[in-house]
């Protein structure tokens, strides 16, 4: 998660702002050699292939801030999250896969670097690796699974990604729901938010919000990188060679980088991406084949999509967008699956047979409607009306979302059956479909499509 903050590294670089702010920031750097002896690598395709990794390290961080941020405990010296970044050969698109802390894995064989023991190729989480052989067997492994050529590797921690949050101004952030994690500290009502450094790291950290975990976080990660390449393509920090180099300041304290990943590269990549915006990047996650995967010794995995998964690297070995293997369908996403929504449907108007046209519609859309309307005790209702029991208010904002102009309007006891009542304004039923965190969501999401003005 906090790899978020080197790609604004990368997209900072943009600005062009001369070769001297940049040599100073590459010599900031902390080096590690994730490459070293290493044979039988995958053939290197178009683009360039970035490993990011976000460690939990907190050693800068004041005890008060570990506290007030829910930080508490020893690190496990662990990837929290490790994601690919693919950057296109014409330098025109960002292609960012997420692969899931708790992926099962196998080693190749190598050494342990607490133990200096040589292990077999052993089954564990994809984030252990780089508690049993850092860097490199982090590397190692993420090649042999996707048999994708890793061109750099960057790794960042709790500490540069709450300063550079900060440093830019904050991140807006859009939720429907109110998302509460005891473990994380998070605590965010429905509604727009601007997060500093803290808070934001709680938003990215939160595994406990709905009963998805690590998938839905990831999906929470990916917004938050989208709307960070927003907030710095957007807010003339590009332009600033001052905040510029505050920026990188606040980002590079905590970054370390494979010898290869320097001054040139920036340079190289910031002159190409000068146009890169939110709708250039795309984002999507592994999908996941077998939840709760059981490995022996290891614990509950989870298991990828053998022919899915194929598909998403088999695009980053070819330099395609992810788009061509995934296209996205035009409905709108929403939190609750229509399949679990029951709506009983009234017709608010003296127009016959508009109960009957309104509740076929909604059913074609996947809605659980009783099919069998009725006439409302109004029957002059101008606005269509989703009459909804506050218990069950994520259905029906999910169903509102149909009904483009309609009015929520809450009822206490109502039960579990939503009400719809169609007004005159009433033209069509618009498509919705339920994200599906639980299974690794499919389709490609563009930057531009998961702000708050998506």
């Amino acid at each position: 998660m906090r790899a978020v903050t080197t790609l604004s590294v990368v997209v900072l670089a943009s600005a062009g702002i001369g070769h001297t702010v940049v040599t100073s920031l590459d010599a900031e750097i902390d080096r590690v050699d994730p490459f070293r002896d290493m044979k039988n690598r995958p053939e290197a395709g178009h683009g360039m292939n970035l490993l990011l990794v976000g460690t939990d390290g907190r050693e800068k961080l004041s005890e008060e801030e570990r506290r007030r941020y829910r930080l508490g405990g020893a690190p496990c010296n662990c990837t929290d999250t490790i994601m690919i970044v693919h950057i296109s050969e014409d330098r025109e698109r960002a292609s960012v896969v997420s692969l899931p802390r708790d992926s099962y894995a196998m080693t190749p064989p190598h050494h342990d670097r607490v133990s200096g023991k040589q292990h077999h190729g052993h089954p564990m989480k994809l984030n252990a690796a780089y508690a049993e052989g850092g860097p490199q067997l982090t590397v190692r492994t993420v090649e042999r699974m996707t048999r994708v050529k890793i061109d750099h590797y960057l790794e960042v921690d709790f500490t540069s990604f709450m300063k550079t949050v900060d440093v830019v101004g904050g991140v807006e952030v859009c939720t429907d729901r109110h998302l509460k994690d005891s473990h994380s500290g998070l605590d965010l009502p429905a509604g727009r938010h601007t997060l500093r450094g803290g808070q934001a790291l709680q938003y990215v950290r939160a595994r406990h919000v709905d009963g998805v975990s690590d998938l839905g976080r990831m999906q929470r990660q990916q917004r938050f990188m989208a709307a960070l390449v927003d907030r710095v393509t957007s807010s003339g920090i590009l332009l600033n060679p001052m905040k510029f180099r505050d920026v990188v300041r606040a980002v590079l304290g905590s970054v370390r980088a494979d010898k290869g990943f320097g001054t040139d590269e920036l340079l190289d990549l910031g002159r190409a991406m000068r146009n890169f915006s939110p709708s250039s990047s795309e984002f999507i996650t592994v999908p996941i084949g077998t939840m709760g995967y059981p490995v022996k010794g290891v614990g509950s995995t989870l298991k990828w999509d053998p022919e899915k998964s194929a598909e998403i690297f088999e695009a980053l070995r070819r330099d395609q967008p992810l788009s061509v293997h995934h296209p996205r369908d035009a409905a709108k996403r929403v939190p609750v699956d229509p399949k679990q929504i029951r709506v009983q449907v009234e017709n608010g108007t003296g127009t016959p047979g508009l109960g009957r046209r309104v509740d076929a519609a909604l059913a074609a859309t996947g809605f659980a409607t009783t099919k069998a309307p009725v006439n409302a005790a109004q029957r002059d209702v101008k606005r269509t009306v989703v009459a909804y029991d506050p218990r069950w208010d994520r259905s029906a904002k999910s169903l509102a979302a149909a009904l483009p102009g309609s009015e929520l309007r809450a009822v206490k006891d109502q039960g579990a059956t939503l009400k719809v009542i169609a007004g005159a304004d009433f033209e069509k039923v618009r498509k919705v479909r339920a994200e599906d965190p639980g299974r690794g969501e499919v389709g490609v999401v563009r930057g531009d499509e998961v702000g708050c003005g998506s």
